[in-house]
Formats: structure tokens, sequence, C-alpha cells
């Protein structure tokens, strides 16, 4: 018999390798010599098998000990060594992600057995939706959502079976719920646990059925539930509301309620994570002039004082007139104003005049495009009608005085 390699030279690791780098080094080779991938491939079950047999030793910080002390003879029966056992191998823990842990532990015999479905199992989340305004969400609220449930049967109470009657013990698996199957392959005798098909893992088997449930032993009814809604809920976030799902199974607890919260948009205010965004009109006299504005919140109006000069454009800040944090109501954003100063669009001849004399009076002598038909016909008659300066030319102007 060819004599074996040593183990972390079968798994490509150092002697001082921590678990994580062996477990690693395991996981890469046993996917890559797996007989499923390699089928009739006996090299590379040659190969799988050699690396689960190291990463059986080097896996288990009591076996390495004693690999690294003693060698191969640590484990040879012959040598008196305690021989060697692939159950004591986490290969549950290795695939248990690509759900192969089962299959692993099971090529050397014996294994890792499924857990066991009779077991206490909490019932199945059950999901709805509600609508809220945007001022709801901001305050929070309460809501009536109603939800199909399954509740016992009040006809066999959760039995399943016909009043009077109860259900047996399934012959196949003796009411355990599961049968071994077992299977000579190239490593020896395999073992799969699966659920009894007969009962179909619930170890017994009802031969009259309820008429109500249909043998469930449950039936839907239509339940309202009220859901407390916290302040600063986002559009798509979901409230829990524990254990009132659907039953659960062999006496476990119910699943849960989600709620998931829709909320509708509103036409002043736009928000980002805890902050709020609106835009404020403002007059040109209170851009130039300054002074106090209301501003709409979503706590009501506030008063705002504008500074004198106020650019279109302009963005002011409201420290804690945002959106509660839903995690902290102590916490809120902040309310994100945009001025834009609105220009008005019809004039009377009065505010015309005015508007001119300001324009001097600041410097910026206006070269307007309205001309009354009086003064049009008089510079006509006069031979001295004037060039209308264009919009570019206006600005330079303006800009070099």
């Amino acid at each position: 018999m060819a004599e074996k390699r040593d183990y972390y030279e079968v798994l490509g690791v150092s002697r001082d390798a921590d678990q994580a780098t062996i477990k690693k080094a395991y996981r890469q080779l046993a996917k890559k010599y797996h007989p499923d991938a390699n089928p009739g491939d006996k090299d590379a079950a040659d190969k799988f098998k050699e690396a689960s047999e190291a990463y059986a030793v080097l896996g288990n910080e009591d076996k390495r000990r004693q690999y690294d002390q003693f060698g191969m003879s640590a484990f040879d029966e012959s040598a008196g060594g305690g021989g060697f056992d692939f159950n004591s191998a986490d290969f549950q823990d290795i695939f248990g992600d690509l759900g192969l842990g089962g299959i692993f532990g099971d090529f050397f015999g014996g294994g890792r057995r499924s857990s066991n479905p009779n077991r206490p199992m909490q019932g199945a989340n059950v999901r709805t939706r509600v609508n809220i305004t945007f001022a709801e969400s901001i305050s929070g609220c309460r809501k009536m959502v109603d939800v199909n449930l399954k509740e016992e049967c009040p006809n066999c109470h959760g039995t399943g079976a016909k009043p009077g009657t109860v259900p047996k013990i399934c012959p196949k698996c003796k009411g355990r719920g599961q049968v071994v199957y077992t299977q000579q392959t190239m490593f020896g005798m395999m073992q799969n646990v699966q659920a009894c098909p007969d009962c179909r893992g619930t170890g017994k088997i009802i031969e009259d059925k309820c008429q109500s449930c249909r043998g469930t032993g449950f039936t839907t009814v239509r339940k309202t539930i009220e859901v407390s809604i916290p302040a600063g809920i986002d559009d798509g976030q979901a409230i829990r509301i524990r254990e009132k799902g659907e039953p659960g199974v062999n006496g476990g607890p119910r699943g849960d309620l989600l709620v998931e919260v829709s909320v509708s948009r509103d036409q002043n205010f736009v928000r980002q994570d805890l902050d709020l965004f609106s835009n404020q009109e403002i007059s040109f006299a209170q851009a130039a002039l300054g002074g106090d504005i209301t501003i709409r919140t979503v706590d009501g109006d506030v008063t705002y004082e504008v500074k004198a000069g106020t650019q279109s454009g302009m963005r002011v800040r409201l420290k804690g007139k945002g959106v509660p944090d839903v995690r902290n109501s102590a916490r809120r954003g902040d309310h994100y104003i945009t001025l834009i100063v609105k220009t008005p669009v019809k004039l009377s001849g009065e505010a015309k005049e005015l508007l001119r004399q300001f324009d001097q009076l600041t410097g910026n002598s206006l070269n307007t495009q309205e001309e009354s038909s009086d003064d049009s016909d008089d510079a006509k008659a006069a031979g001295k009608k004037k060039k209308k300066k264009s919009f570019a030319e206006r600005m330079k102007d303006a800009f070099d005085n």
C-alpha cells in the first residue's frame, strides 16, 4: 500500500496555518475533485477522499495536535492509535451554504443526519401593504389593515382528522417522520436521511380527513389588525409585528406580520434621508430690502428674516425642522429652503416709471424696449428714432457702470 502523504502537503498549507486557512484550502480542493463534478474519474475521487481525510484531522484541534506529535501513527489502529473517524469532521460547516454538508459527511459512513421534521417550527411570515400620506409619515399614525390568516380549524381542533377519529402513526417511519436510505458506493456504505414520503415528515397519516379543513388542520379567516406606524417612516420600509403571521407547526410560535409602508408624494416637500427640501418665492423688494417672510414647514408656518440683498437661488436652513429619525425620535433632520425671487409680469404705468427711476438711482440705466406710440410718432417725425440695444449690450452697460 502506498504511503500516505503529509496532511499539510495534501491541503497545500503550512504547518502553522490557522483554521480559516485550512478550511479555505479544503473547500477549494473538495469542490475541484468532488465525484459529481468528475463522474467516472477514479483519480479525482481518490484526491477528494485524500483531501477530506486531511481536513478531518487538521480541521479538528485535538486531532491536529495528535497528528503534529505522533504523525500518521496517531490514527493507525495497528500501532495502538485511535483509528480514523470521518464523522468528527465538520463538513456541514464547510459546505452548508452549498447544500452539500450531509453528502460530504455521508461519503465515509455515518454522517450527520438532517434535523427532526417533527420539531416545533415557527409559522410563515405574512406580508401586506398600507398607504399613508406624507404628513402621516412625519408625525406617525395608526392604521387598520385587513389580512388573511390561518387559524386552527374549529371542527377538528387542528388535528386534520374527522371529528371522532384520530391520525394514526405512519407505519413506514414509525412516527419519526424520517427514513434512512443506505447505498453502497465506491467509498463504502452511505446513509442518507430524508423526510418520510408517506407522511411527508409529519409522522402521522390521516385516513378520515376533516371536511372543514380537508385535513390541513387550519382554516383561513380575514382579520383586521391595528398597525402603529412610527414618525419618520420612509416609503418602502416595513414594520414587523411579532407573532401575527401564520400559526406554527408542532407547537412552534406563529410567524410575523410584515407591513410595507407606501408614502404618497407631497407637492411642497421633497425628502432625502432625514432632510427636507422646498422652494419659497419672495418679491423683488423683499430680496433687495430684506424683511420677514412666512415659510411653510411640516410643523406649521414659521417666520424667517430675509437678509437685504438676497439673490435668487440662495438656500437657507431651518435646523431640526426635518424628518424624525424612526429609530431615535429625539433626532431630526433639517429643512433646506431655496429662495426664488419672483419677477413681476404685469406692471402698471406708474410701477414702470418708478422702476425706471429706481434703476437710474442705482446706476443701472434701462434701455427699455417699450416705447409708447406717441413717443414713437414724435421720434419718427423728428427723424431721430433711437436704435434699440440688444440684451447683451444692455448687460454689458450695466456691468461697466
